[in-house]
């Protein structure tokens, strides 16, 4: 009965005052739920109040042993209880002294994968893989065409609403995590795909949403996943395609193309430029597979026939002269 309380307490009120998006919410509720399953099993059912430092340990534990959780996974469940156990004694329903996570210990943080992007000749073949003979073939491919062209996040790209979008002003505004709103260019290119699609399916009233499914209704985050993987399996891209690999893609063309990195981070709504920075790690990878391939590789095995094997003397001495 605690369990319940606490979960709904922590979501429903401290989630919801901090401007959490919905997803997050949920996200932290599974989390919760997931731990409260453990302790009913192997803790016996105790109460929140009476968790120890020594139970969540063991519990990140059992998400690496018995679960095959990785490092980002324990370190998200740890932190989630971080903030669980924090608010609680915020709100009053926990002392200071008995906050498990008061004093636990740092977890290393997991080294970040560097994002994998498509290359120029696979957005072409993406891009090119919608019909263009159907009003929802011309949608599709404004999706795909906004989600590069922009770099904004499925859920940013499912929320827009007509009026959102201002094609004379090469414009849109998008309300990312934390409802925060920015205002995004659109290239020319993009302008043209949104404004054909626009055309062919209607005007519609302001506040109705901008991509619409077969039955008028705004798409949801999941189905803007579904068309652009469905459409990278067309297109026969051999990476999985989805927005947020669109997403790192635009982000990784545009550092090639040397646009500011402080730039760029505005383009996609970071909070810190840290976040922005990976990319900066992709092109020098980009570097270093360039540096291979120069020809000199070729000739390394000529230049080592040409070099005598034998020992050399470290330098040659002054030369002597000859007497006589």
């Amino acid at each position: 009965m605690m369990w319940d309380y606490w979960i709904c307490l922590y979501t429903q009120t401290h989630c919801v005052a901090r401007g959490l998006r919905p997803l997050t919410i949920g996200a932290y509720k599974a989390a919760l739920r997931q731990f409260e399953a453990y302790v009913e099993v192997r803790l016996d059912k105790i109460p929140p109040d009476q968790v120890s430092a020594k139970h969540v340990l063991e519990y990140l534990e059992h998400l690496r042993r018995e679960r095959n959780n990785g490092n980002s996974a324990i370190n998200r469940a740890a932190t989630i209880l971080k903030n669980f156990y924090r608010a609680m004694v915020a709100m009053g329903h926990l002392a200071s002294s008995a906050n498990p996570m008061a004093q636990f210990p740092r977890l290393k943080a997991p080294s970040r994968k560097l994002p994998v992007v498509l290359s120029n000749e696979e957005i072409e073949k993406l891009l090119a893989a919608p019909p263009s003979d159907t009003v929802l073939g011309l949608r599709d491919r404004a999706i795909l065409t906004l989600l590069y062209g922009t770099g904004i996040r499925a859920s940013e790209c499912a929320g827009l609403k007509d009026e959102d979008v201002d094609l004379d002003q090469r414009l849109i505004k998008v309300r990312g995590k934390g409802g925060h709103e920015r205002s995004v260019p659109l290239n020319i290119k993009v302008v043209q795909s949104l404004q054909t699609y626009r055309h062919c399916r209607g005007m519609g009233n302001p506040a109705d949403s901008f991509f619409r499914s077969r039955r008028r209704r705004g798409m949801s985050r999941g189905a803007v996943y579904e068309r652009v993987r469905h459409y990278g399996i067309s297109a026969k891209i051999p990476k999985r395609v989805s927005p947020h690999r669109l997403r790192h893609t635009f982000a990784t063309h545009l550092v090639k193309a040397d646009v500011q990195l402080v730039t760029i981070r505005d383009l996609l709504g970071h909070r810190q430029i840290t976040s922005t920075q990976i990319y900066l790690h992709v092109t020098a990878a980009d570097l270093r597979d360039a540096a291979d391939r120069h020809p000199i590789s070729k000739l390394s095995g000529a230049i080592n026939d040409l070099l005598p094997a034998l020992k050399l003397p470290f330098q040659h001495g002054p030369a002597r002269k000859q007497s006589g």
